[in-house]
This record gives structure tokens, sequence and C-alpha cells, in this order.
């Protein structure tokens, strides 16, 4: 511990707090009359008193923030608010929902027309049609099931809409080697567009659904083979490589929709079939104008992270714009812009909290700000260091902002179990800060309880659920929220999937427990292989529950769940390769870019 000696009070110095690589000792005046220095007399100190120590921080040595405010303010406005342009989307609207009424006697081009729309993000524009066709498809579903193509598609749509379907149809079609054939299919990518279907439906599993994990292994292996083939079309090459890439839990809507938008405007001949060209239009029209929309609030939310002094926080990592990203490609619906704030604040928040806990902060200033949080009080944190008075205020300013946007869609004060979901999180970081501090290193059991609220989802969903267009009254919230099991899953997914890709990271920074080492602490003489296969196969099940409770019909508001489940969907989309959370790599930088600052060309 590194000792400084200050000067003796009554020279009215006070030290100033050190940037957070450097250990120089900087002197500010405080507003006080000087001494003449020819009155200064050297005191006779006692020694004991005259050392101050300076703790020695560690820091993540954290990449900075690669979206200035700047350059997001000079953002230049978008043409496609023009009154005009809204009318050509009406047109196009009223002309897709004909098209509906065109196939509704025949369950195949049904089927195709709810996926396309789906794919492109345009489907909130047709939840009335959508209802109407599955109701169809679903009072006819037995006589459709003699196509692997669209039988694994019909399976796919209904159980994400929630109808009740069985994956058992799907073992008409596997051989006894474990393969699945298309024998309906003409062409060899016809053939390929059924396992890839297949590979779609394999992952909307639930637990025990045995043909399902042998779905998914044999489409995986397959459509990995069929990458190289040369006969392959480049455009259902780039829809293969997308689907296996992101699969289902990585993948975001209006991610998914850019890249539709792209790969369906590359293939003529998809544009010439029947209808498909005014999806297109709709699609690109409608991308760019929702474009428009999200690139004004993130004006506004950037403009909050500066005020609010979070940008000050040099040992911190700033991933605010990403966080804003994640919030807009989960949702694009123009009335849920507090939905979107606070997301992307809370995860913002929820980040700066987590450096400071797990890097940044002294044991003693932790068990002051924990405190500080607890006691929800802003005229009593004086006490704290100035890094820690920003960051609190920040997280009781936007608590108290988004409870009252709550308040306007639920009609009651939500604030004491938003105030517990921080106390929680605030708590669950101090004992990982305790551990830490002490070198004691849990059983994976305690390691998993604790994480499953120090992953901060429950903290960070909870409000933002609350401001979407859906009452949760006091019997339904708990279904949703803690204590459900729904809840519960949801937290346990991410710290499963986060000690998995970045338990490296975190030891290179001197965190020491995660799944993997806590894993070993129980199992001694087991390997890091042995600890990240168990992890992952862990993970696996619960991500199967994790569908259960999400699909099941429990009198929980759809919007909420899915918006709820598309949350931690965005969280694990930052952990697909690596700590996304931690390296705003390459692919996130490209996210950013294509889904908040670059239209799609007309």
């Amino acid at each position: 511990m590194a000792l400084i000696s200050i000067f003796p009070p009554n020279l009215g110095f006070c030290l100033k707090p050190h940037p957070p690589q450097s250990h120089n000792l900087q002197l500010c005046s405080k507003a006080v009359p000087l001494i003449p220095r020819k009155k200064l007399i050297k005191p006779i100190v006692n020694q004991a008193l005259s050392k101050v120590e300076i703790p020695l921080r560690r820091t993540g040595k954290h990449h900075p923030n690669l979206w200035g405010d700047d350059f997001i303010q000079s953002l230049p406005k978008h043409p496609y608010e023009a009154p005009l342009y809204a009318e050509h989307c009406g047109s196009l609207i009223s002309e897709i929902k004909d098209m509906f009424s065109a196939s509704a006697e025949n369950i195949s081009p049904l089927l195709v027309l709810v996926d396309n729309i789906e794919r492109l993000g345009i489907d909130r524009h047709f939840q009335k049609e959508i209802k109407e066709a599955l109701d169809f498809i679903y009072r006819h579903w037995g006589e459709c099931q003699r196509d692997l193509n669209i039988t694994a598609l019909g399976f796919r749509i209904l159980r994400l809409h929630r109808y009740p379907v069985s994956p058992g149809m799907l073992g008409a079609f596997r051989t006894a080697n474990g393969q699945f054939l298309c024998s309906t299919a003409q062409t060899e990518e016809d053939k390929i567009k059924g396992i890839l279907n297949l590979f779609r439906a394999s992952h909307i599993a639930f637990r025990g659904e045995k043909i399902l994990d042998e779905a998914k292994e044999f489409s995986t292996t397959y459509l990995n083979q069929a990458m190289e083939k040369s006969e392959i079309s480049s455009n259902l090459l780039q829809e293969i490589s997308f689907n296996l890439e992101y699969g289902w839990y990585s993948n975001l809507p209006r991610l998914e929709a850019k890249k539709y938008i792209q790969i369906y405007g590359e293939n003529e001949s998809w544009a010439r079939m029947a209808g498909n060209e005014k999806l297109l239009i709709l699609a690109k029209m409608d991308f760019n104008a929702i474009q428009s929309l999200h690139q004004q609030e993130l004006k506004t939310y950037s403009r909050w992270w500066r005020e609010s002094g979070l940008s000050k926080l040099e040992f911190a990592r700033h991933r605010h714009v990403e966080y804003f990203f994640m919030a807009c490609a989960i949702c694009e619906d123009e009335r849920y812009s507090a939905f979107r704030y606070g997301v992307a604040k809370f995860s913002t928040i929820a980040t700066y909290l987590d450096d400071t806990y797990d890097t940044y902060g002294t044991l003693d200033e932790l068990k002051l700000l924990t405190k500080a949080i607890k006691k929800w009080d802003p005229t009593s944190i004086d006490h704290l260091p100035e890094y820690m008075k920003v960051l609190y205020m920040a997280l009781y300013e936007t608590v108290n902002e988004m409870d009252r946007e709550a308040e306007k869609i639920q009609g009651r004060d939500t604030l004491i179990p938003s105030k517990d979901a921080w106390e929680g999180y605030a708590d669950a970081m101090m004992q990982e800060a305790e551990w830490l501090a002490t070198s004691h290193i849990p059983t994976l059991e305690e390691h998993i309880e604790n994480g499953t609220v120090s992953s901060g989802t429950r903290a960070t969903t909870f409000q933002p659920v609350l401001t979407i267009d859906e009452i949760l009254s006091d019997n339904i919230l708990p279904k949703i929220d803690y204590p459900s099991r729904f809840m519960d899953i949801l937290c346990v997914s991410l710290r499963l999937r986060g000690d998995i890709k970045s338990f490296k990271g975190e030891i290179a920074r001197g965190e020491t427990n995660s799944s993997v080492a806590c894993y070993m602490r129980d199992n001694p003489g087991s390997t890091e292989e042995d600890a990240l296969d168990y992890i992952k196969n862990l993970l696996d099940e619960r991500l199967k529950e994790l569908n259960w409770e999400y699909l099941k019909n429990d009198g929980v508001p759809t919007c909420s769940k899915d918006y709820a489940y598309d949350i931690t969907r965005g969280y694990l989309h930052f952990y697909k390769e690596r700590d996304g959370f931690s390296i705003s790599n390459k692919d996130i930088q490209n996210h950013v870019t294509q889904i908040l600052i670059e239209p799609i060309n007309m």
C-alpha cells in the first residue's frame, strides 16, 4: 500500500483525486486565506497521523469509448420522415394484407409469407393477419406434415406463437442412422433449405425433446458441409452462414431484418415471386423510417451520458452506444422510446457499477456505496468519493425517471420493487468483492446463486418492461419478475454464458471467481476443459427450460414476456464469441453502424 505524507491541516490543502492510471499527488487550494511563506513554521507532527493511505486501484485497462458525442450529434436528419414516405408505406401495408387473403386456403404459401414478413422485421404491421393465418394453419396442422421443409418451418412458427405443437412429427423424416431426409425436395438447394429450417426449429426445444437434440446435431453438421459446395447460390450461403453464426439466442430481430433485406435484395428470383417485391420495398422504407427515429433518440441518450458525468469515469467501460444499439435491435416499435432508453441507461449504469465493484473501488468504499444505495437518499452521499457520487446520482435519477414512465402505463407506483432489484444487485456485487478481497472461492452452487443476482438481468429488465403498453397487475407481475422461474433462468443463463466467455479475461484483471474456478474447486483434479463442458451442458439445459417458461401460456401479456426474453438475448449476443461487453469488437462496431448509422439504399 503506497503511503504519502500530508501537509498539516492549518495549511488549507486538500488531496485531489488522482487519475485512474496515475499515483502522482496533486494539490488544490481550499477557499481560505493563504498564509505568507515567511510565517510558515515547521510543525511537530505525530508520525502515526502524518501518513494517509492512497489505494493502489486495479483497473480493467478497457479500451476507450468508440462513439464520440460530437459524432453522434452531427448525424444528419433522415429524409424518411416526410408524410409522402409514410403514405407510401401505408399503401404497401394495405396491398400486403391482401396477400394473406390470396393465400387463405393454402398452408405452405401462408407459412412462407409469415416467415418472410417476420424475417424482414415488418410483422408488427400485420399482427391480426398473422394471427388469423396461424389459427387456420393450426386447425389443419395434421394435413401438412408430408414435407420436411414445411413441417419444420410450421413447427417453429407455431411454437414461437405459443400454439401447443409437438416435435414428434419430425420423426417421420428421420432415418435409422439419425439423418433427416427431405424426400419431396426437387433440387439440392431445396434439400438444403429444408435442413436449414430444421436447424432453426431445433433451437426452440424444451427439456426432454430428444428428437430436437438429434435434429440440431444433424443439421449443424449438414449445413457446415453444405457451405463447402460450390454449386450453392451466394444468397443461400449467406443465409446458412448467418443462421449458423447467430442461431437463436444470439440473434436480434432488427439485425436479422437488416441481413435478410440484404439477402433478399440480391436474390432476383426471390424478388420475382408474387408479392415479394412489395415486402422488400416496405421492409427497406420501414427500416429507414425507424432508424431515423432511433437516431434522434440516440442523440438525446448520448447527451444524457455526457451530462450525467459518467463519461468522466475513465476506469470503466464506456459501452453506452453499444447498449443503445442492443435496445434498438430488440425493440423497433415507435411507441416504446421509454423502453429503449431504460434498457440502454440501466445496462450502462450496471456496467459502471460492475467495474466499480469488480476492480476500481476499495472494499471500504464499496461498503459505503452499498449502504447509500440501500438508503436511497441523495442528501446522504457526502461521504462517498466523487466518482461514486456521479455513479450514485445517475442510478438514483434514472430509477426515478423510469418509475414515472412506468406509472403512466401501470397506473401505480412501482418504485419499491425497482429499488429492491438494485439493492439486490449491489448486495450481490458486494459479496463478490468480499470473496475477492479474502481470496475465497465459493462452491459452484454459491457462485451461481449469487451470480444470478449479480448478472444484473433483473435490475436492468424490471422497469423497462413496465413501460410497455401492457398492465402487469400485482398477481401477474411475480410471474415475469422475482421470484418467477422465468426471471431466475434469464439471470442464470446470462451468468453461465458470461462465465464461459469471459473467465480468462477476468483472471487477467485479477478477478478469480467464475463458474469454471468454482467447479474446479468442487471437483479436485478436474481440468478447465471438464469445467467448461459441464457448464456448457448446464447452460444448454437451462436454455431449454427457459424456452418452456417463455412460451407457456401463464397469463403474462405476450408483449411483456417477449421483451424481457429479448433483453437477455441481447446480452447473450455480446457473448456470442467472446466478452463483447469488455471488448467492442469489429462485429459489434459493424452492427452499431448498420442498425443506427447507415440507412438502406432504396
